[in-house]
């Protein structure tokens, strides 16, 4: 884990790209026990005018939020995390599923040796999270 004294505002964590499949949706959608049926029926989704099925909103905040905690090495380190969701993360039906691309960067460094960082996520070049924002406290 990085510490306080090392960070700097600016400080950029690594890239990571996670793909999402309809399997993942499946899964989210037992593990959460959401199981709404935009998440899983491609007929249904269309018939409320999505384009296709989508990725729960916080599948897609928990999956950006990885970033962070892998950077931490601790999950327990994030105190707050916020985001707001900008447009859904469609799934297709294929091999490939939907790449959410994430990067992040050290915002701001508060007393008691808590940091803002403000994470950026994408789907084919479209920000699908704004705002989203997690103060970590580190050693």
């Amino acid at each position: 884990m990085p510490s306080y004294d090392e960070v700097e505002v600016g400080t950029t964590l690594p890239t990571q790209e996670f793909t999402l499949q309809r399997a993942d949706l499946v899964r989210y959608c037992g593990a959460s026990g959401d199981f709404n049926v935009i998440h899983w029926n491609e007929r249904l989704a269309k018939s409320v005018g999505l384009p296709d099925v989508i990725a729960h909103g916080m599948l897609t905040m928990a999956t950006a939020g990885r970033v962070v905690t892998d950077w931490l090495g601790d999950p327990g380190a994030v105190l707050e995390f916020a985001v707001r969701f900008s447009r859904p993360v469609v799934v297709p039906d294929d091999d490939r599923g939907a790449t959410l691309t994430v990067t992040a960067a050290v915002e701001d460094k508060l007393d008691d040796k808590r940091v803002v960082i403000g994470l950026h996520a994408t789907v084919d070049g479209g920000r699908v999270l704004s705002g989203a924002k997690m103060v970590v406290r580190l050693p």
